[in-house]
């Protein structure tokens, strides 16, 4: 399936969206929220689906509403945040049996910035147990630095190590203290920096396949290393 681009009217509505965050302005421009936030999305993913099948590992690309394009409506239930909806465009492409449960590619297109990124947040604690083992291996290790490099040349830099200290029982040098600090690999853009005016052409395929393909190796790495019988996490 072909994609000419986001619509600019999409950039309109997820800006209204953002100073409008209630339920009685959703209901009014529902018929938008259709045209410009639901139709381009899933045409997107159809687009990028024969993609997503040729990269290594396979990514999965589902065109539809809590597939590939993750729910608008927000669980306010633990956050002291009750606007009721997401104010940006989330896609996420994976590779495993579930998009919250093993790695994979999210691009997220907002009113003011397009972000993606590639990885799997947090490791449960078997795939814990062998990424650090891995870390421990130079070859291994250096492998993911490689990957990390892949995609730091498009611009996703990793997320900072979320422990402050190394894990009890690792006698780990330099090279592998700041990954053993680590509860799970994910490389994202960090900062806002607008939109490439591709994603409001007919190039914009193009574009993100590009993108995808330099973030691959990331997920392949945790695919290869970590995650037995898949082959999935990212702003």
């Amino acid at each position: 399936m072909s994609f000419n681009g986001f619509p600019r009217k999409t950039l309109t509505f997820l800006k209204d969206l953002k100073i409008n965050n209630d339920r009685d302005w959703f209901a009014e421009h529902r018929s938008d929220y259709e045209q410009y936030y639901i139709a381009p999305a899933l045409a997107l993913i159809e687009a990028l689906a024969p993609v997503t099948e040729t990269l290594d590992p396979p990514h999965r690309a589902e065109a539809r509403l809590n597939g590939s394009l993750r729910r608008i409506h927000r669980d306010t239930r633990f956050s002291n945040d009750k606007t009721p909806y997401q104010t940006r465009i989330h896609l996420v492409f994976w590779t495993g049996d579930h998009p919250n449960r093993s790695a994979g590619i999210h691009l997220v297109f907002a009113d003011d910035h397009f972000g993606y990124g590639a990885g799997h947040w947090a490791f449960e604690k078997d795939a814990m147990e062998r990424y650090r083992s891995a870390v421990m291996d130079k070859a291994k290790r250096t492998e993911l630095e490689k990957a990390a490099a892949r995609a730091k040349s498009v611009g996703c830099i990793l997320n900072e190590p979320e422990f402050a200290r190394i894990p009890r029982g690792y006698n780990a040098d330099a090279a592998s203290a700041e990954w053993l600090r680590r509860k799970g690999i994910v490389a994202r853009t960090h900062e806002a920096k607008g939109h490439d005016k591709r994603l409001f052409t007919s190039n914009a395929v193009g574009y993100l396949s590009g993108l995808m393909t330099a973030l691959a190796p990331v997920n392949r790495w945790i695919c290869k290393h970590l995650e037995t019988g898949s082959a999935e996490p990212g702003n």
